[in-house]
C-alpha cells in the first residue's frame, strides 16, 4: 500500500492523526507532494515513514527545498506515479506531465481540495490537506495495486471514506 499526503504546512511536525498516521506508519512507501513547510515536519514524516518519497512545494522554506527535487517518479508494487506539487495548466497540464513520463497517476498538492481526476491517459489524485484543508474537507489518500490496475481511496485522518476509485491496466 502506497499512503500518499500533501500541504503539511506546520512548524511543529507532521501533524498526522488517526487512520492517516497509521496509513504513514504501515504503508510500503509514503508520497508526499510538497509544502512541508519546515525542515521540521519533514524530519517527522522521515521518523513515522519506512520509505518516503517527496517534493518540495511553493511555501516550503530553502532547508526543505535543498533536500527534495520540484518533481520525481516513483515505482513502487508496480505502480508508476509522477510527482509534483503543481503544475501549470490545471488537470491538462498535469495529464501531460503524467503522460510524459508514462505514469499510471499524477500526484499533486497546492489546491488544499482532495479530488481524483481519470483522463484518457492518466489518474490524476490530489491528497488534499490533513492538516491545513483550508475550507476543504481534510484529506489523504492509499493506493493499492490490483490483478487488473490499481484502486484508492481519498479519506479523511479519522478514516472517513471520502471517494473509492480503481484504474484498469
Amino acid at each position: 500500500m502506497i499512503a500518499i499526503f500533501s500541504d503539511t504546512h506546520s512548524h511543529r511536525g507532521h501533524e498526522l492523526e488517526g487512520e492517516a498516521l497509521a496509513a504513514a506508519r504501515e504503508a510500503d512507501a509514503v508520497i508526499h507532494a510538497g509544502d512541508f513547510t519546515t525542515e521540521r515536519a519533514l524530519e517527522a514524516f522521515l521518523e513515522e515513514c519506512s520509505v518516503l518519497y517527496a517534493v518540495y512545494g511553493n511555501a516550503d522554506e530553502p532547508a526543505v527545498r535543498d533536500r527534495l527535487p520540484t518533481d520525481r517518479i516513483v515505482e513502487e508494487s508496480g505502480i508508476r506515479v509522477a510527482v509534483t506539487h503543481r503544475r501549470d495548466g490545471g488537470e491538462v497540464g498535469l495529464a501531460m506531465f503524467g503522460r510524459s513520463r508514462d505514469a499510471d497517476v499524477v500526484v499533486s498538492g497546492h489546491s488544499h481540495r482532495p479530488t481524483v481526476a481519470e483522463t484518457e491517459d492518466v489518474l490524476l489524485l490530489n491528497p488534499g490537506s490533513h492538516a491545513q484543508p483550508r475550507g476543504n474537507r481534510p484529506g489523504f489518500a492509499t493506493l493499492e495495486s490490483t490483478e487488473g490496475g490499481l484502486e484508492g481511496r481519498l479519506c479523511e485522518p479519522d478514516g472517513t471514506v471520502i471517494e473509492t476509485f480503481e484504474r484498469k491496466s
